[in-house]
């Protein structure tokens, strides 16, 4: 037989028996590495949060006890119908007919908004002390955390602001964002907008190519018809002088300017020439006389006079059509322009200023331009944004399945995030585990005794 104390160090490779082993390594039987895990899992009830924060307070502990089991219990739920509730408070406000807010129902919003505020802030308080505030698993870790984060610190600056003679308009249209805060308390929703984010990289090529099409367009632009949407029909310098006239310098329609009467110079080849500009009229009638011969008789003076015959001179002007927002004078006003045509929305008033002003092939231009642009470019977008999604939301879904199967395997009756099977199941599981935690504190209390 051994000795129970080797004599020499020589003899320490020499197995001790069991009843002298260390009480944290038994080696009568091997630990089911299931019973480590339970063990582990009865000291932090919640295993995927971080085990302390602020560096001395465990899960345990009392105060994040409390806020751990009222976040995840019917907190959320609470917090949503204040969103909601919010979401209305905002649209009773109408600050036009009450700037002062001295008005019952503006006070009564008023509490209303800073009940709510209230809410929020012990919200994010109750949040930080549950998950921590630094670090991958803590408040600040997540994305919509920081929005809220956000918002409640905008809120703070306004109360801290308010009575100080500062101008707070900036900072109260951070209430807006407050609805955003729901995305984070409804799953699929939230699910959805990460999706969305996505597939904001795959877009990079896309926008890439959009921009080229766009570069391309517009120096094509720039190059045939820089300046050419300021030619309007002017009188001779000395017309207007001579018989004392009150009309404008160049022709206008009686519309407006938001529909300018565009000639074709001499070198161009446009539709409109001065030339075709409509008799003036007046009284409703159209007038067809010449104008009176200076220091002459004649009954011309006392007839109507077609002025509109004498804007004949074609030459650029200082105005461009919608006040100057449309034109192809240099590759700036030229994006916004083909972006106009691309979206569908009055594009065909740009096209007919272009081809009175230059020639009737440029429809061609816009043609290619709305094929390229608006046929094909638009719905690629729409492509890589469907299929980045499908893609994302099949990966999710293995990512959803694979956690289900994992916690399935889980025998541990205390795992947060386990998924309760039947009854008879669960009695099965609590009876195993309640078997399993009497045998290692049977095993702890035998090798007490024997040391």
């Amino acid at each position: 037989p051994l000795p129970l104390f080797p004599a020499s160090p020589s003899s320490l490779s020499i197995s001790p028996p069991h009843f002298l082993s260390p009480v944290t390594e038994p080696v009568t039987e091997p630990v089911d590495p299931v019973d480590l895990l339970s063990e582990e899992e009865e000291q932090q009830p919640y295993p995927a949060l971080a085990p302390v924060v602020f560096f001395c307070i465990k899960q345990t502990t009392r105060p994040r006890s409390w806020c751990l089991r009222t976040v995840s219990t019917w907190f959320e739920h609470v917090s949503m119908i204040v969103i909601l509730l919010n979401c209305v408070t905002l649209g009773m406000y109408q600050p036009c007919e009450d700037v002062t807010c001295q008005a019952e129902w503006c006070l009564i919003l008023q509490v209303f908004d800073d009940c709510i505020f209230a809410f929020f802030a012990v919200e994010m308080v109750i949040k930080m002390v549950a998950l921590g505030i630094f670090g991958s698993k803590c408040y600040l870790g997540d994305t919509w955390n920081r929005l809220d984060f956000f918002i409640v610190m905008a809120g703070m600056m306004e109360y801290s602001l308010d009575g100080h003679n500062a101008s707070l308009s900036a900072i109260r249209t951070v209430r807006v964002l407050r609805p955003l805060r729901a995305i984070n308390r409804v799953p699929s929703m939230r699910i959805l907008v990460t999706l969305l984010l996505d597939t904001l990289p795959m877009l990079g090529n896309v926008l890439l190519l959009c921009f080229f099409v766009f570069f391309i367009f517009g120096i094509v632009g720039v190059q045939l018809w820089a300046g050419l949407l300021r030619n309007r029909c002017f009188m001779g310098e000395d017309f207007r002088t001579l018989y004392n006239l009150s009309l404008s310098v160049y022709y206008q329609p009686e519309e407006s300017e938001e529909d300018p009467f565009i000639c074709s110079a001499i070198r161009e080849n446009g539709m409109l020439r001065c030339h075709d500009v409509p008799p003036y009229s007046e009284g409703g009638a159209e007038c067809s006389l010449p104008a009176p011969s200076l220091g002459g008789e004649g009954g011309a003076r006392d007839g109507c006079v077609n002025w509109n015959q004498y804007y004949n001179v074609c030459r650029p002007g200082n105005v461009n059509p919608h006040k100057g927002a449309v034109n192809f004078d240099n590759i700036a006003y030229a994006w916004i322009a083909i972006f106009q045509v691309i979206t569908l929305e009055g594009w065909v008033d740009i096209m007919y200023y272009v081809m009175d002003a230059h020639s009737f092939y440029n429809f061609i231009y816009f043609i290619f331009l709305i094929i390229v642009g608006s046929f094909f470019m638009i719905n690629l977008c729409l492509v890589v944004i469907a299929t980045q999604f499908a893609e994302t939301k099949q990966r999710e879904n293995a990512l959803m399945r694979e956690q289900r199967a994992r916690y399935m395997s889980n025998d541990s009756t205390l795992a947060s995030y386990s998924e309760p099977g039947s009854c008879y199941e669960e009695m099965l599981r609590y009876v195993s585990h309640l078997y399993r935690k009497l045998t290692r504190r049977v095993q702890r209390m035998y090798t007490t005794w024997h040391r």
